[in-house]
């Protein structure tokens, strides 16, 4: 599979670490209270189809990237440099 960093251009997907859902770009204030950080620490969406996925690419410029791509099919639809996405 390769993946189209935005800095490196078209990559093998080997050097990219993938860490889970782009909703971790979404971390609950300080003072959120106890569920709000329970749910962000331990409930993730597993769907079939369609996700944003944070991944590492570190392997190649160190960069945060959020890659949206088709989990049945592991299409990658497209790749934004997290920084620049919209929380």
């Amino acid at each position: 599979m390769r993946v189209a960093c935005p800095l490196c251009g078209a990559r093998d997907s080997r050097e990219f670490t993938p860490v889970g859902g782009a909703e971790l770009l979404a971390r609950p204030a300080p003072e959120a209270g106890a569920e709000a950080w329970d749910d962000y620490l331990h409930n993730r969406v597993n769907a079939c189809g369609p996700s944003r996925e944070l991944w590492y690419h570190g392997a190649g410029c160190a960069s945060w990237l959020v890659v949206e791509r088709d989990t049945a099919s592991h299409e990658v639809l497209g790749v934004t440099l997290a920084r620049e996405v919209a929380r």
